[in-house]
């Protein structure tokens, strides 16, 4: 991947970090976004600069429209107009449907899917613009077949697949592109601190016998947000081991 400039919602850990990181290697300028965990966020920063690259750390709420504007501030002041945008901050509130309150339901939607809207609205000219204009939105393998106890994170992130599919048709007609990457089960927090009899059947029910790793996600990130990518868009990647079979 050749340096460019990229933003990561949700970067100050799991997947976000590592596709920060992983930009870092590749020389680029990254906003490093983060919600409230700043230590976390300087940390990725100095992982990206170490690894040869440019970071800033940059607050914003991804669901409160006013705070990504002001993030789009802080990054044109830092680095000028982006390149990439990666769509990447979520969150979960697992319970079953029968027993999931409104505001479960709505708090995931507002991060998955206002969060994307948001960012993407207030970075649309930059990627129009762009000479190669990435949108990079990450949903999941849940999107596809749903899972007990997560009614709202899977309609958030199959709501992702056509959020990415229109955008691509419109992108289109400037040279930008749009694509979806949905990873499977990813070794992060919100994996790793399953029950192991849980992610032991995971393990089982993965035509690769295994869970993976930050990193396999974050190249396919990269490769999406190169020059290789320019004939791809619209398209939605799966990382999953070969789950969905």
């Amino acid at each position: 991947m050749e340096p460019k400039t990229c933003v990561v919602t949700g970067a100050s850990r799991g997947i976000g970090r590592g596709i920060a990181e992983r930009f870092g290697e590749a020389g680029c300028s990254v906003a490093v976004n983060y919600h409230s965990s700043i230590d976390a966020a300087q940390d990725v920063v100095e992982t990206v600069e170490d690894a040869g690259g440019q970071a800033i750390a940059v607050q914003a709420d991804v669901t409160d429209l006013d705070q990504v504007e002001v993030m789009y501030e802080d990054v044109d002041e830092a680095f000028g107009s982006i390149d990439v945008l990666v769509n990447n901050a979520g969150i979960n509130q697992d319970v079953f449907f029968s027993n999931m309150t409104y505001e479960q339901w709505g708090a995931v939607l507002d991060v998955h899917l206002d969060g994307a809207f948001n960012c993407t609205q207030t970075f649309y000219d930059d990627i129009v613009d762009a000479e190669s204009g990435r949108l990079i939105n990450i949903s999941s393998i849940v999107a596809k077949g749903g899972n007990l106890g997560q009614a709202n994170y899977a309609t958030a992130k199959a709501g992702i697949f056509g959020f990415t599919r229109t955008l691509a048709h419109e992108l289109a007609r400037e040279g930008s592109t749009a694509n979806c990457v949905a990873p499977g089960f990813i070794e992060t927090s919100m994996v790793t601190d399953l029950p192991e009899e849980i992610i032991e059947q995971v393990r089982e029910d993965t035509p690769l016998g295994r869970i993976g790793a930050v990193e396999e996600v974050a190249d396919v990130v990269a490769f999406l947000a190169s020059e290789r990518s320019s004939f791809i868009t619209g398209e939605v990647i799966d990382v999953n081991g070969g789950m969905d079979l």
